[in-house]
């Protein structure tokens, strides 16, 4: 008996429009930029049809990229809400992959920009397995407090009584074909901008290491200190942090080289430094791991993973042969893939947008014994 599950940041799955960029120019798009608008309802009415008109090339991108990965379950992140959730299904998703995903689930979380996790799902796996939801919880009213996370690197940004999760971190307990599972769903923190005289990535550092660490309690709270290694447990998703990157240097005109580097502190070290879960991404090659390509320029571009399927040991030692998959085909052109990695791009893919995210699905088949 199999299961296919994956995870997805289909970026920003929005129904709302932003009009804060007339005030704010940090949040306006680029185009907009450049041109001169006075008025804030000519910049609404701009904002409103930029929004439009790019849209639904990247939602039918979006929606292809979630055909390819075939999930039975697929958890997602940056969800506005669930009519959002239910319009995509019904508009863009249903069209890939026929009446599939009926069940699905979206608590309101902690985001600041209303952005949710959350989880679809067949009625039945591929083998013809029932899946059933047997209970499902938020935790994103959970405070530092209540789990005696904090200290003194969260006291300089964060009280004591501020939630652990900056999104949420949703858990369900499943029967897949009778054998119980449970999934914890997360989208951390995400790394910012510079600050302080640290790069984002390690001025945040804390906050997602307080929610790693917060994961791993109500784990072991669930099941027992000590017990969990023969649970069958996934922690899945957006977790906006790395262990390891691949560097790009070079450019188009002159070619690129690739250099793997493993980072000497993470925040997900909390699960793998005594084996509490497997990053089963690791067990592809060094260079094909990741799932973002970031760039700010020729000076600062790397590919990295930033989205995650931790298995518990029990489930990583009966997949002990599998391999999980990265569907790529949605990301734009300006990506930079390593040798033997291009893939065929979905039709109308732009240079960095339409595109399907700015992340890629993750995706694997796993044994259920």
């Amino acid at each position: 008996m199999s299961l296919r599950l994956a995870t997805f940041n289909v970026e920003n799955l929005m129904t709302r429009f932003d009009f804060t960029g007339f005030r704010n120019q940090l949040r306006q798009d680029r185009v907009i930029k450049l041109f001169e608008v006075r008025s804030e309802g000519v910049y609404q009415q701009l904002e409103q049809a930029r929004v439009i008109s790019s849209t639904d090339d990247t939602l039918q991108m979006t929606a292809l990229a979630i055909a390819d990965a075939d999930a039975d379950i697929l958890c997602l992140q940056e969800i506005d809400n669930m009519e959002a959730l239910q319009a995509f299904e019904y508009g863009y998703l249903f069209r890939m992959v026929g009446n599939g995903y009926r069940q699905k689930y979206l608590v309101e979380g902690n985001d600041s920009r209303g952005i949710d996790v959350a989880v679809l799902m067949r009625e039945e796996t591929r083998d013809g397995q029932r899946i059933e939801l047997k209970d499902i919880k938020s935790h994103a009213m959970t405070t530092y407090r209540d789990l005696d996370l904090f200290d003194d690197e969260l006291a300089q940004t964060n009280r004591i009584d501020d939630k652990v999760f900056k999104r949420d971190c949703l858990e369900l307990d499943l029967l897949i074909g009778g054998v119980p599972m449970t999934l914890y769903v997360v989208h951390f923190k995400s790394m910012g901008s510079p600050r302080e005289g640290l790069d984002g990535r390690h001025y945040t550092m804390p906050i997602r290491r307080a929610e790693a660490r917060a994961v791993r309690r109500l784990i072991e709270d669930r099941f027992g200190a000590g017990q969990t290694a023969n649970k069958r447990f996934v922690i899945c998703g957006d977790m906006n942090d790395y262990q390891e990157r691949v560097d790009v240097i070079g450019s188009r005109r002159s070619g690129y080289r690739f250099e793997h580097r493993d980072e000497t502190v993470s925040a997900l070290d909390v699960f793998s430094h005594d084996g509490f879960a497997e990053n089963v991404v690791r067990r592809r090659d060094l260079t094909d791991r990741w799932t973002l390509y970031h760039a700010r320029g020729p000076e600062e571009q790397w590919l990295c993973q930033l989205d995650y399927l931790w298995l518990s040991p029990a489930l990583a030692r009966t997949n002990a042969g599998r391999l999980p998959e990265i569907i790529r085909h949605g990301q734009p052109y300006r990506t930079v893939f390593p040798p033997g990695q291009e893939v065929d791009r979905y039709p109308r893919t732009g240079w960095d947008r339409p595109k399907a995210s700015d992340h890629c699905p993750v995706v694997m088949t796993l044994d259920l014994i």
